[in-house]
């Protein structure tokens, strides 16, 4: 027996077709899903990319416990166990995180490995010469769309070293993902007459940027539109136009096309062939992506909303036969592993949280009722499936949050002494083989200063699948609670997660307890300082006032900025205070060459839905 994965970065599932989609054009998905099983309730576990890998190689959550990390030394690696086992596993990818410190154990997991150089900002080909590069996204939140700005060499500006890369990319067969599929294509034209093996072809597309072939982005554009440069979003608030908006999600879907088109290859090798008989078929990806969905772009600093969390996935398994049907069963990226080596026939290792999959193959039949997901130290979130809970840190410093790890690394570089000067040897978890690891506790996240910001949410995403009306449930809100706790404590989670969130350790939640819960979380949101400022504010306003006073801090005191803004408000008779009070505020006490940042970061830290 084969299996082969095909495997994508940040792939919206509610661009595809086989969800629905009508703006994209995309048949060779179309006709993967004749050939498959189409899972309409797969959810992400550990994000984002190198965390999703990791559970893809564990079979087990890890955002508990650690956020963007290599492999550690007591994880099980399913591609390894192939290899151990008598699996040839091989993997051909251009997906740059695998070659840098925060990824560097991965690769090395499987029998061999091929590397396409090229995308994104992956330090590929050498240039000191300035380059110009579009700048109409982030900070320039006034509706221009400025020139090309010429920008220097700059040693961490990936934007200025993807357009390097670019100037290398001229010819569709030059793009990275083309490379990626044709070296992946080779390997089954040279190992079709074997058997025993695992092909993992990843590419790293359609991640941001999005770029591709002037062929995929024809099949877009209106006749004599104009060129449109921009395909990089920023990870935050859209603050860009509808157009503006539409015309990045073009470019998204351009990507999506090229994505199809070298699916449609390998689906066209497995059809020459007759690899339906024996050889697996997964296409999958690690998450989605906000392409101004709930006013965002990307992912990392918002709830993880289903446009992240409710993920594309098809499985092909020839020992069940069933194709060309949809499953409703809940499953995760974590079930993925577990299912590969069941395929191989090799034993399952104790430490691996996910499950088989192929009940839900068969007959649709559950293999958990609950699921918990999210990003490090971010919201925490459960689903059954039908309902969504998304719970935010209990305090606006999202604190007490600790990382363990026996790899101090980030993404890209080595932890510096100073990230390490605290650092304790901790206890095992249960998963760690008998090791202490480190507790590093000088780490940030992504949520540090917004999940508060967002409360805790509850949807129906049956009802409502765009997740628009948060409901007030409390019974409901309280049966999800109490199962989060279940599986947290499965997962061994440090107990700060749970004084982090402000869940209950040794008893259940109960409603009188979350009630009161809110009523704490009401006065935090509204601070003592307002009283001495005045006015009725609204929570937006709230917001935007604490984003000011977190650029202030250290230029103006922050006694002196209220005594500043109670006199702003007096003087032009505001008694009602809105976020656009607080911008015009800004204007007052803030540098004009700095105001559009400011701004910015006012606009992104009061971001409501």
């Amino acid at each position: 027996m084969r299996a082969i994965m095909v495997m994508y970065d940040s792939l919206n599932r509610h661009c595809l077709p086989n969800y629905g989609c009508e703006l994209t054009k995309m048949p060779n998905f179309q006709r993967l899903e004749e050939k498959t099983v189409t899972f309409d309730n797969s959810y992400v576990a550990s994000l984002p990319c190198m965390p999703a890998r990791r559970e893809l190689h564990t079979g087990r959550l890890n955002f508990l416990h650690r956020g963007w990390s290599p492999l550690e030394p007591y994880d099980d690696s399913m591609p390894e166990l192939l290899k151990q086992n008598g699996i040839y596993s091989h993997i051909v990818s251009d997906h740059q995180h695998y070659w840098e410190d925060g990824g560097a154990t991965y690769h090395t997991r499987y029998q061999s490995w091929e590397c396409v150089r090229g995308q994104e900002g992956d330090p590929w080909k050498g240039s000191l010469a300035p380059i110009d590069q579009p700048t109409a996204f982030g900070p320039d939140i006034m509706g221009s769309m400025p020139n090309a700005k010429k920008l220097p060499f700059n040693p961490v500006n990936w934007r200025r070293q993807d357009q390097v890369n670019r100037t290398y990319i001229t010819a569709a067969e030059d793009f990275p993902q083309a490379k990626t599929m044709r070296y992946g294509l080779e390997f089954i034209e040279k190992n079709k007459d074997y058997d025993n093996w695992f092909l993992q072809i990843e590419t790293f597309d359609p991640h941001e940027p999005f770029f591709s072939p002037e062929e995929f982005q024809a099949l877009y554009k209106e006749e004599n539109e104009e060129s449109f440069p921009y395909d990089w979003p920023p990870y935050g608030p859209t603050l860009e136009d509808e157009a503006f908006v539409g015309k990045v999600r073009k470019k998204y879907y351009s990507l999506l096309s090229m994505c199809d088109h070298y699916l449609g290859k390998v689906l066209d090798m497995m059809d020459t062939y007759d690899m339906w008989k024996d050889t697996m078929l997964i296409v999958n990806t690690d998450h989605g992506f906000l392409l101004g969905e709930h006013l965002w772009w990307a992912k990392a600093c918002m709830p993880v909303y289903n446009e992240l969390a409710n993920t594309p996935l098809f499985i092909w398994n020839p020992r069940t036969g069933a194709r060309n049907v949809h499953r409703s069963g809940l499953v995760q990226t974590i079930d993925l592993a577990p299912t590969i080596l069941d395929y191989f026939g090799i034993k399952i290792p104790e430490d691996m949280e996910g499950k088989v999959l192929t009940p839900v193959l068969e007959a649709d039949t559950p293999v958990r009722k609950y699921g918990i997901y999210g990003f490090f130290g971010s919201h925490v979130n459960i689903t059954d499936g039908e309902y969504v809970y998304m719970r935010a840190p209990a305090h606006v410093d999202n604190r007490p949050l600790n990382e363990y790890t026996l790899m101090p690394t980030m993404m890209r570089n080595r932890m510096t002494p100073k990230q390490l000067d605290d650092m304790e040897l901790a206890p095992p978890f249960s998963f760690t083989k008998g090791c202490h690891v480190l507790k590093l506790k000088n780490v940030n996240s992504d949520a540090d200063k917004t999940d508060f910001r967002f409360g805790n949410m509850l949807f129906n995403v049956k009802e409502d699948p765009k997740q628009l009306k948060p409901l007030d449930d409390p019974e409901k809100e309280v049966e999800l609670i109490n199962e989060m706790i279940r599986l947290m404590k499965a997962d061994d989670a440090p107990v700060e997660q749970f004084e982090r969130l402000g869940l209950p350790y040794d008893a259940p939640m109960t409603v009188e307890l979350l009630m009161q819960q809110r009523r704490e979380e009401h006065e935090i949101r509204f601070p003592d300082f307002l009283a001495d400022v005045g006015g009725d504010w609204t929570e937006e306003a709230v917001w935007a006032y604490r984003g000011l006073m977190s650029v202030c801090t250290g230029a103006v005191a922050a006694d002196e900025l209220h005594h500043k803004l109670s006199a702003y408000l007096t003087g032009w008779g505001i008694t009602h205070v809105v976020k656009e009070d607080i911008f015009k505020f800004a204007q007052t006490v803030v540098p004009e060459e700095q105001y559009e940042g400011v701004l910015y970061t006012m606009k992104f830290v009061a971001r409501l839905d």
